[in-house]
């Protein structure tokens, strides 16, 4: 008996090996649980960012949109209470129109036909555009020719009956009138005769303070002097090939020169013409 209960052997008691394995997973995955939650929170932060972003923007968008949603508004109650004064005016209008009597109405409505009918027919003959311009060129015309007139009432008038310019533009208007021709210069004093027209001229003198100038006149060979004359008073004179007279107008005077002009009649001026070129041939 004694042989058999020797080799039995009493062994301690202990934690089992698997429970510490158990232990081990079980904080492993406490830890990746742990990982995972971590990871998970801070992708819920970043979206909760992310979404508060959007949403400001989306409430920056909706206000500005609002803003100008309310501006237009706005605009549309002005324009509806001008629409709707307009409106009124009108209506009040009708309730007058209405108050009228009936052959009031019949007088109306005879003269807005009576118009329409006008209309009609001026439209139907209205003339092209060609008789437009016509039409145009005539009245500027008369209305150049009624200023010409008006300004030919207000140039004096020499003892031959002549009208006198007093500067280029009336010069122009005198010409115009194709009764005379008209010769413009200006001389120099210590110049010399010089040619205008069929006739020389030399100035000798001038006065600006008295407005007055002396000057020599050469034609048929014949030389005369005007001493002292005025500016804008008419010089009368005689050529062989004229029947009427010639007149010579100084205008202005300086210290140095003068400017004016010779008038010829026009059958005179003509000969004179042929003259020079019957010479010059």
């Amino acid at each position: 008996m004694s042989e058999f209960q020797q080799p039995i052997a009493h062994t301690a008691s202990g934690t089992p090996r698997w429970v510490g394995l158990a232990v081990v997973v079980l904080g492993t995955i406490s830890l990746l649980g742990l990982g995972v939650s971590w990871s998970a929170l801070n992708h819920a932060s970043s979206a909760e960012q992310v979404n508060q972003v959007a949403l400001k923007q989306a409430n920056d968008t909706l206000s500005q949109r609002l803003a100008k949603t309310e501006e237009l508004n706005q605009q549309l109650e002005s324009d509806l209470k001008v629409v709707t004064d307009k409106l009124n005016v009108t209506h009040e209008d009708l309730v007058k129109a209405r108050k009228q009597s009936k052959s009031a109405v019949g007088e109306v409505d005879k003269r807005v036909t009576g118009l329409e009918t006008s209309v009609k027919s001026e439209l139907a003959t209205k003339a092209n555009a060609e008789d437009v311009n016509r039409l145009n060129g005539d009245v500027s015309g008369v209305k150049n020719d009624l200023d010409a007139t008006k300004n030919n009432l207000q140039m004096a008038r020499s003892e031959m009956g002549t009208l006198i310019a007093r500067n280029h533009d009336e010069i122009d208007q005198l010409r115009r009138m194709g009764t005379r021709d008209y010769y413009e210069f200006s001389v120099t004093r210590k110049a010399g005769p010089q040619k205008v027209g069929s006739i020389q001229v030399e100035l000798r003198d001038t006065n600006t303070k008295k407005n007055q100038y002396t000057i020599n006149v050469f034609a048929d060979d014949k030389t005369f002097e005007k001493k002292n004359r005025s500016v804008n008073e008419p010089i009368f004179f005689y050529t062989g090939g004229s029947r009427a007279a010639l007149e010579l107008v100084i205008n202005k005077v300086t210290k140095s020169s003068a400017t004016g002009y010779l008038s010829i009649p026009k059958s005179t001026g003509t000969t004179a013409a042929s003259a020079s070129s019957s010479s010059g041939q």
